[in-house]
């Protein structure tokens, strides 16, 4: 049983990191057909890291960034976390509303976009569970998505504060996208517990 992120070995790392995959590819999948826009994703990353390291991975503290955060419940614990930068919310929004100088600024959106934002990681975090789900056979429930603005290191501090385990440290699957050729800079993240590794692993018979 793993009783730390570090304890992972490459083999278990790798196996992480083909799960990301395929679950990043379902997300990719399902917000293209959502939006009518061509999705591609880089192969995704694993990493442990602590409180600020994670915030690096993603830009400053004091950007503004919005997020849907979806918590994971069942077999599985943890969290999905869509980080969405101006960008994204531009290409994805202008699907709904068009074009509008608002898209621009995530403090400022009304609750018609705040929604739309939400569905849209709601759509992409339930695919991506959905397909860890189909490859382990473990049972994973989702709650509802809930979507917010902030700073980088107030959004940041969430999983760590509910998650973080030994050392403060989070275990990161992340990948990032192009929207109709667009690189943008959102990350969708999957940040499961230790205990939830321990019960992925003894599924797929890795040790």
């Amino acid at each position: 049983m793993l009783n730390k992120f570090e304890d992972l070995n490459d083999i278990q790392l790798d196996v992480l990191k083909e799960i990301g995959n395929i679950g990043s590819g379902n997300a990719a999948n399902a917000l293209s057909s959502m939006i009518g826009k061509s999705i591609e994703i880089e192969m995704p990353s694993v990493k442990i890291l602590g409180f600020q390291e994670a915030i690096e991975q993603n830009g400053s503290p004091e950007d503004v960034v919005g997020a849907v955060l979806i918590r994971l419940k069942g077999n599985i614990e943890g969290m999905v976390l869509l980080i969405i930068e101006e960008d994204f919310a531009e290409l994805v929004l202008e699907t709904f509303f068009g074009a509008d100088p608002l898209n621009g600024k995530l403090l400022e959106f009304d609750e018609g976009r705040k929604s739309a934002l939400a569905e849209v990681g709601n759509i992409m975090g339930s695919s991506y569970v959905n397909a860890i789900s189909d490859l382990s056979q473990l049972k994973i429930d989702i709650e509802l998505p809930s979507y917010t603005a902030d700073m980088l290191g107030a959004i940041m501090s969430v999983p760590v504060i509910e998650f973080g385990e030994v050392g403060d440290k989070l275990l990161c699957i992340d990948k990032k996208m192009r929207i109709n050729g667009v690189s943008v800079k959102s990350n969708m993240l999957l940040i499961p517990t230790v205990e939830s590794l321990t019960t992925l692993f003894g599924k797929l018979g890795v040790q």
